[in-house]
């Protein structure tokens, strides 16, 4: 069965590959007004990324070097209609085996692991060819027909792996003046992030660590356990004044759950100063994925999340202060593998999903340094997360304990090498509350530090 796959990757880049080569040169033998600029465009992005984690004490450490990103091939066939495809990848330079588990916990990487393939680590390379679609666009209407690189509050591509999650369906938006965007879209598979293959909804999820179930034992829902045959999605963004914007999304994953999305903010001055609101309701639908428990992936019948944020500027910087709360009686869950989740107490190398009865207060700090002709913005981040007992399972489905979380985060900018977009990460979580003696709950959770290092070419 493996073999298969294999061939069929191959298989797909060669066709992929042979179609954009024809392509090209018929399009070279037409003769193009220039007024419909129907030129083919290539664009991508070569990515090398290092990242290593300082467990304490005497669990195991992990580093891992990857170098790969991106190639896009764009044709426009007419003044509305183009094509497209691009290409993924993603080279382990084998700084560390990864396959080998910490000799006291018995598990793998943790951050590390998302570099590659995470459903099987012993491989070196992912090719995938993660967009091949059709598109449509007018002033109005844009359709998009195929494989893509969705965006949304919590489907999205995740910058901080070298392969995003990528989706197949079709995406609709529809624009008919400033005020107003309808959208629209339905995906029947889904290629997780930092996965080398497209899978159907149901099989999608599991791919990454699945938790416990509420009654304590390890969850079922992977290895093809989930039923469901499609996500749909709806959004709706209201400019209702100069400073008010209500944006609202809606997932629906069939025979799993339903999530609203409410998001209004409020701009309160003309110096930056605003407060937004976020009010997250799931419903289970259908069995929640599968009739037996077990093997369910959404086991609550709701769960409810709140969160708001108070945004200022002091100078050239951007402060806010971020407040969330999962309410009790409810898990908030959303599949690990197809995004970042968008709750304004979001950290990087962290995640509210997963628990109810959860609080997070967070203190953002932005701002930008003028160093010659280039820039230095610096993002720093201080959050304190109140988590439920690592042993309420019911509650805390990943087991993590109280933390405080610190990121720094430094973005270059180079007038003379523009192309190039160096990124420094460095990540610090501190647990703390009653955490029972047992290393389980401390390896890769808290009491670590987090370097990432990543250089971005762009072209």
């Amino acid at each position: 069965m493996q073999g298969k796959k294999y061939l069929l990757k191959i298989y797909g880049i060669a066709l992929l590959l042979g179609l954009l080569f024809f392509q090209t040169k018929a399009l070279a033998r037409q003769a193009v007004p220039d007024s419909l600029k129907l030129r083919p465009k290539f664009s991508g992005q070569w990515r090398t990324y290092y990242m290593s984690t300082l467990n304490e004490g005497n669990l195991q450490n992990f580093y891992a070097l990857a170098t790969g990103g991106k190639i896009k091939y764009e044709q426009p066939v007419s003044k509305n209609f183009s094509l497209g495809a691009a290409l993924y990848t993603s080279f382990n330079l084998g700084v560390q085996d990864l396959t080998q588990t910490d000799a006291t916990t018995g598990r793998l990487s943790r951050y590390e692991a998302g570099l590659f393939d995470v459903t099987d680590l012993s491989k070196r390379a992912i090719f995938i060819p993660g967009e091949l679609y059709a598109a449509y666009e007018t002033k109005k209407h844009f359709v998009k027909v195929g494989r893509m690189l969705a965006k949304s509050p919590f489907l999205n591509g995740q910058d901080g792996r070298m392969i995003p999650t990528l989706e197949q369906g079709i995406w609709y938006s529809y624009k008919p003046s400033k005020k107003y965007v309808f959208e629209a879209a339905i995906f029947n598979e889904i290629a997780p992030r930092s996965t080398g293959e497209f899978y159907n909804i149901g099989e999608s999820l599991g791919t990454y660590p699945v938790g416990r179930n509420p009654d304590r034992s390890p969850s079922g829902y992977g290895n093809k356990n989930s039923a469901s045959s499609y996500l749909a999605l709806l959004h709706g963004q209201w400019q209702v004044s100069n400073k008010l914007k209500v944006n609202i999304w809606d997932y629906h994953v069939d025979n799993i759950f339903n999530m609203l999305y409410v998001n209004p903010e409020l701009k309160l001055d003309d110096k930056g100063t605003s407060l937004g609101l976020q009010w997250v309701m799931q419903n289970k639908v259908g069995d929640g994925g599968n009739a037996i428990d077990s093997l369910r992936y959404f086991t609550d019948e709701q769960s409810h999340v709140l969160a708001t944020r108070f945004q200022f500027k002091v100078q050239k910087a951007t402060i806010s202060l971020a407040y969330s709360h999962i309410f009790s009686g409810g898990r908030f869950l959303f599949p690990r593998e197809w995004g970042r989740e968008s709750l304004y107490s979001f950290q990087k190398r962290e995640r509210s999903e997963g628990t109810a009865n959860n609080h997070a207060v967070v203190l953002y700090y932005n701002n930008v340094w003028k160093l010659g002709n280039n820039k230095l913005n610096g993002i720093f981040s201080i959050g304190h997360h109140w988590k439920p007992s690592v042993t309420d399972a019911a509650a805390n489905k990943y087991a993590i304990p109280d933390y405080t979380h610190f990121n720094l985060d430094f973005f270059f900018h180079s007038d003379k090498f523009k192309r190039l977009k160096p990124e420094l990460l460095l990540t610090y979580k501190r647990g703390s509350g009653n955490i029972p003696e047992n290393p389980n709950f401390i390896f890769n959770k808290v009491n670590l530090f987090i370097t990432n290092f990543i250089i971005n070419y762009n072209f």
